[in-house]
């Protein structure tokens, strides 16, 4: 484990990217559905139980949120997609919020995709897996709640995730988590260590842990 994640705070949250913090050093974006359970993987990676916000009600992450972990390096929680009970009006801003962040943040070098391992692969994870491999962004992908289904079950999810991504262009890790019994966190700090030295990352390799 590196401790360096535990040192993590809230910098600010921000609707527009003009608000943001400055350009400037390396980003870890986390995206995913609303109830997938990003800011719960972002509190178990910190050690933290309260450094992103929780809610019952899915969908509440409405605005970029970042984290400094040191002078150089953060944490972004992206807003929720795909949540049927958002309004359309509201969904569209998220969109075009996480739309410029991702075409114009020159400090972003890596997304971490959560998405339940019991629903894997919707139709919105394929728009993020497709849009990292048009930028050629490394993607670290987490198969979150991997405590609602046995072992074997879930086994088997990775398994098939991983040849349903075995020929993408790009490099893509996966692994099983959970925040509930702190499954698979040595796995994404090692990944963080890797996504947070880009110069170091082999384009042309694709590795998938188990």
């Amino acid at each position: 484990m590196n401790p360096i994640y535990t040192q993590a705070k809230f910098i600010n949250s921000s609707p527009h990217l003009k608000d943001t913090p400055p350009d400037r050093g390396l980003e870890v974006a986390f995206a995913g559905r609303s109830n997938a359970g990003k800011s719960s993987a972002i509190n178990t990676l910190t050690r933290q139980n309260s450094l992103a916000r929780i809610s019952k009600t899915p969908g509440r992450t409405q605005m970029l949120n970042f984290f400094e972990i040191n002078a150089q390096q953060r944490f972004v929680d992206l807003p929720g997609y795909g949540y049927a009970r958002v309004p359309l009006e509201v969904k569209k801003k998220w969109h075009e919020l996480m739309e410029t962040y991702l075409t114009k943040r020159q400090s972003l070098c890596a997304i971490i995709l959560v998405m339940d391992v019991r629903h894997p692969l919707t139709e919105f994870d394929w728009q993020m897996v497709e849009w990292c491999e048009h930028t050629g962004l490394p993607l670290h992908v987490l198969l979150t709640k991997a405590d609602k289904l046995a072992y074997g079950a879930s086994k088997n999810t990775l398994l098939q995730v991983q040849r349903e991504l075995s020929n993408v262009s790009f490099p893509v890790t996966i692994q099983l988590f959970s925040a509930l019994k702190k499954i698979g966190i040595d796995e994404v700090h090692a990944a963080l260590d890797r996504l947070f030295t880009p110069a170091e990352v082999d384009q042309s390799e694709i590795s998938t842990p188990s």
